[in-house]
């Protein structure tokens, strides 16, 4: 029984041994592959759009009603008992992955007629329950941005009235 259990620890640490030369191996060329991809390759950075329309959606826990609705930069648009108003939209070009996030300020106006701030940040498209806003009734997490919509803009819209 002894002699076996010599037998297994010499082989354990044989493979060990063997373990760690070809791990040693393996960090090297991750370095030196590194190394060269630092050198020869330029760092950049997506390019960050500014988009002049938010995409929302919104659910209605009451009756499980799910609306996407479009909203200007700068604009206030009520869901419900909610304020929508978004600040800015950012997304990226089409060839880069997808990464949109916008800063958005959401109001609840209340039962005695009170506006009331219940969430003021950044929401991020690619992670809707991140920073969602979750309300007793609604909630609301941003979709996508876009840089056009169906509807006019708020000031063309007050212009043709």
């Amino acid at each position: 029984m002894a002699v076996n259990r010599k037998i297994r620890n010499v082989s354990m640490n044989r493979k060990v041994a063997i373990c760690r030369n070809s791990a040693r191996h393996a960090a090297l060329l991750l370095l030196a592959a590194a190394s060269t991809l630092s050198v020869t390759a330029p760092t950049t950075q997506a390019a960050r759009l500014a988009n002049p329309v938010a995409v929302f959606s919104g659910i209605d826990k009451i009756t499980g009603r799910i609306t996407t609705f479009d909203v200007y930069i700068g604009e206030t648009v009520q869901f419900g008992a909610l304020q929508v108003t978004p600040r800015v939209c950012y997304s990226r070009d089409d060839t880069e992955a997808q990464k949109t996030t916008s800063f958005v300020e959401v109001e609840e106006i209340t039962l005695d007629r009170k506006i009331r701030r219940i969430f003021t940040g950044w929401m991020f498209a690619d992670s809707p329950g991140l920073n969602a806003v979750e309300h007793p009734v609604y909630d609301v997490w941003l979709q996508s941005c876009k840089s056009k919509s169906d509807l006019p803009p708020p000031d063309s819209a007050s212009n043709s009235q």
